[in-house]
């Protein structure tokens, strides 16, 4: 009697034993899984993020020359700003770069200095053309303005191609 007492004792500890490695192997399987799907990016998650458009007033832009001569102010929207209307007596900030409309040379550009512009537009502080082609443009809009020399810095520098982009008025 005393060795089936022990057979079943030793059977119970043995299958006690087992049955704490198949837990111990379930749960390790689970935790497994559950910290593997963790360390890899949802594709769902991700697309929305890596489908959403680019500022595209954060790009410098390319400028070209114009054709003729200029017999007055053009303003040509290349993107539509969604911002409130620039008001006369706002300071504005821009980045801008300028060129000869003619021969296409850069003049300046405040994407060199690697900073915005800022000043208050409408005020006679700034070209006439500025002054009459930025107000009632929107923040968040790239426009083009062509100006022609009377309404830039005169003769001497001739007609100018602006590419504007307004990033704030206040």
């Amino acid at each position: 009697m005393t060795q089936t007492l022990d057979t079943k004792r030793r059977g119970g500890a043995i299958a006690g034993v087992l049955t704490a490695v198949l837990v111990f192997a379930v749960l390790a399987v689970v935790v497994f899984f559950v910290n593997r799907d963790d360390d890899e990016p949802d594709q769902a998650a991700a697309a929305p993020a890596a489908s959403a458009p680019a500022d595209p007033l954060a790009v410098e832009p390319e400028v070209t020359p114009g054709t003729g001569t200029l017999q007055k102010l053009t303003i040509t929207e290349i993107i539509p700003g969604t911002g409130p209307a620039v008001q006369v007596g706002q300071t504005i900030t821009v980045n801008y770069k300028l060129i000869s409309y003619a021969t296409g040379e850069p003049i300046d550009s405040s994407w060199t200095g690697g900073a915005p512009f800022s000043t208050t537009i409408g005020t006679g502080q700034l070209i006439k053309g500025w002054d009459q082609g930025i107000p009632g443009q929107k923040v968040g809009s790239r426009i083009q303005l062509d100006v022609p020399a009377d309404l830039a810095y005169g003769p001497e520098k001739g007609d100018l191609r602006f590419v504007v982009d307004i990033l704030d008025a206040k």
